[in-house]
């Protein structure tokens, strides 16, 4: 294997929200001809380099194929920029456990109902959930008035409840959502941006 004079890509990492992963680089610049990549891959439990969706390409990222019952297995990942027969060094990413390293989005809000004393709110995951999952919101909820003081609520539900409000009250609401995993992992996700209503009168 050749590699002459092509620099390898920089900046090689992998990015991954919500189980849906994939390997990015810095392009290698080069005065004349296109520079394509090549991504190889190999799990934690399987020593030899594979080949992925990803061989000569030109763009500079690369999506993983993979299911998600593969999300807690540890991959290791490999790109070089190709010019002609002239490669370059190959770039290793350090282990890759998407179920310890992705990022996981706030859950979707569907609807809110405003009642005198509550808002009943329905919610989406931000991703389909896996046997052995469990899925809890982290609810952050507060009066809209200069002094904020935020309460907090749990529930496993998608549909759920903010109770004891004030009637004819503007609240404020954001949302986050925590995984747990079978293996003992727990990710907290992004939180959602907040969503305002007014309560109705009895």
């Amino acid at each position: 294997e050749s590699s002459s004079h092509l620099p390898a890509p920089k900046d090689v990492k992998v990015y991954s929200y919500n189980f849906h992963s994939s390997l990015r680089w810095s392009p290698v610049e080069v005065d004349r001809g296109l520079v394509l990549y090549t991504v190889h891959f190999k799990t934690g439990a399987f020593d030899r380099w594979d080949e992925m969706n990803c061989t000569r390409i030109a763009q500079t990222e690369c999506s993983f194929p993979w299911s998600p019952k593969e999300r807690h297995w540890t991959f290791f990942l490999r790109v070089r920029a190709e010019l002609g027969q002239v490669t370059s060094e190959w770039v290793e990413t350090d282990p890759f456990v998407a179920e310890q390293s992705t990022t996981i989005g706030p859950p979707t809000v569907n609807s809110v109902t405003e009642r005198p004393h509550s808002l009943l709110i329905s919610v989406s995951p931000p991703f389909r959930s896996e046997a052995g999952d469990l899925l809890q919101y982290h609810v952050s909820y507060w009066e809209n008035t200069t002094s904020t003081t935020k309460k907090e609520t749990e529930t496993s539900n998608t549909l759920f409840e903010i109770r004891n409000l004030k009637e004819l009250t503007l609240y404020c609401f954001s949302i986050q959502t925590e995984l747990r995993t079978h293996s003992e992992i727990q990710l907290l996700g992004e939180q959602s941006v907040p969503e305002c209503r007014r309560t109705t009168i009895s």
